[in-house]
């Protein structure tokens, strides 16, 4: 098979890792791609929003499957573009991607189907906003509408800290139009855990559980970002919630869009709050998460292409996920000043501790880049790149910083902890200027 992977961060090195561990797939091609990518996939140069050149690309190299990897074109409608020429694809239409373009869309969706979320209101105007903060409990959560690369969720303590809010995602348009529309809702405490899932639009089937670490800083604080780390398995996603879910969130979700004329085929995210009164959907995702993609596809034993094709094909009844029984744990390495401001184009060294495929060197075998996880200093460590590029010096081309979160190192290990240290050691084997880091992944697990 030939395949296209639109993107080009960790979360699709990670997709692209896993595609090419298939031996159904002959060759894998991947718009835009990035310094890791371009190791295990054809890197085109074609932007993820360019749908016209996606397409003619797709039909011109007779792509077998797209996988559409992020949130932008998925809301966007580039499975629905093409779909309409014939081409097969993963990822949900236009008007199911919805589920996530739109927080007020996911907010009304779970009050009418009954799915637990947190009570809410919606506004289109400021002033409106800013009446119902008066009379509002605190502290309370303001969330942009539209997509804000998973930042436009402001936690406010105070009336004036939630003034500032409105008037930044609403009147300064801080994350531009996803911002037209806002939520309000009430703040919810209990423990956050990451659940992603198959779908073809009528089975649902689950994946190992996950927790993603938004703050820039370490203790959760400083300002949200796209994702510092995460780890998998949760250890506080039990058995007792996992029922619960499955009764009243998972299958209710892609009921309620199929009910809605919205049949959801692809991957939904959910995001989820343990809370005293039992679980509720803080946001759901129409795509993989990132960086739970990378700590959870490490530990998938199935064919990824074979799971994939069966939601394209409505056939998701037949398969059943299998992961390993072991844990993972991913750390970021980010950008210094991430994700305000931040410097890029510096030389990131220390890649071929991890093989030859993270320090640039593309390893052929059946006529396509080779996965083979070449073992460093430390076993079950994997190096995948989010904003790497190359930059030419004579005839050698050198990898360079290109983004804010630069590269997210993943390790295994028997259990949590263990992951966790060899993910820490493996993240001293590289330096780049302005690296920067959270030294607390995963510290939670400590309290289970």
């Amino acid at each position: 098979m030939k395949i296209l992977i639109v993107g080009g961060g960790g979360r699709e090195h990670a997709i692209a890792a896993a595609v090419a561990k298939s031996q159904r797939a002959d060759k894998i091609y991947c718009a835009p791609g990035n310094a890791g990518i371009a190791q295990v996939a054809v890197c085109v140069p074609i932007g993820a929003m360019e749908f016209e050149k996606l397409v003619a690309f797709a039909k011109r190299e007779h792509m077998d499957l797209t996988i559409v990897g992020m949130d932008d074109p998925l809301v966007g409608g580039l499975v629905d573009a093409m779909e309409a020429e014939g081409l097969r694809v993963f990822g949900p239409r236009k008007n199911a991607a919805v589920l996530e373009g739109s927080k007020a869309f996911s907010k009304d969706l779970m009050k009418k189907y009954g799915i637990p979320t947190a009570a809410y209101e919606k506004f289109e105007d400021a002033e409106a906003a800013y009446a119902y903060l008066e009379r509002a409990a605190f502290p309370i959560v303001l969330k942009a509408d539209g997509l804000a690369l998973g930042k436009g969720v402001l936690i406010c303590r105070t009336l004036e800290e939630a003034r500032e809010g409105v008037k930044s995602i609403m009147e300064e348009k801080k994350f531009g139009s996803a911002g037209n529309r806002m939520v309000i809702e009430e703040f919810m405490t209990g423990r956050e855990v990451s659940v992603l899932s198959f779908t073809d639009g009528r089975t649902i089937r689950i994946m190992t559980s996950a927790q993603d670490h938004k703050r820039a800083k370490d203790g959760d604080r400083g300002l949200n970002t796209g994702g510092m780390g995460a780890f998998s398995p949760s250890p506080f996603y039990t058995g007792e919630v996992d029922l619960f879910c499955r009764e009243h969130i998972y299958q209710a979700t892609v009921d309620a869009m199929a009910a809605e004329g919205r049949e959801f085929k692809g991957v939904i995210f959910f995001g989820l709050m343990l809370t005293q009164t039992g679980p509720k959907v803080l946001e759901y995702n129409a795509r993989f998460g990132d960086p739970e993609a990378q700590v959870v596809l490490p530990r998938m034993k199935n064919d990824l292409l074979e799971v994939m094709e069966a939601c394209v094909d409505g056939t998701l009844d037949q398969i059943q996920l299998e992961f390993e029984e072991n844990a993972a744990v991913c750390v970021v390495l980010a950008s210094a000043g991430y994700p305000v401001s931040y410097k890029t184009g510096y030389p990131i060294y220390g890649l071929e501790r991890f093989g030859r495929q993270a320090a640039g060197e593309a390893v052929q075998k059946r006529g396509k880049p080779d996965v083979r996880e070449e073992r460093g200093a430390a076993d079950d460590c994997r190096c995948f790149h989010a904003g790497t590029g190359f930059r030419k010096e004579g005839e050698r081309e050198t990898i360079v910083t290109a983004g804010g979160r630069v590269l997210g190192i993943t390790a295994k290990g028997g259990n949590l902890k263990e992951a966790r240290a060899k993910a820490y050691e493996a993240a001293r084997w590289v330096t780049f200027e302005n690296k920067y880091l959270r030294r607390d992944i995963g510290r939670a697990i400590d309290e289970a």
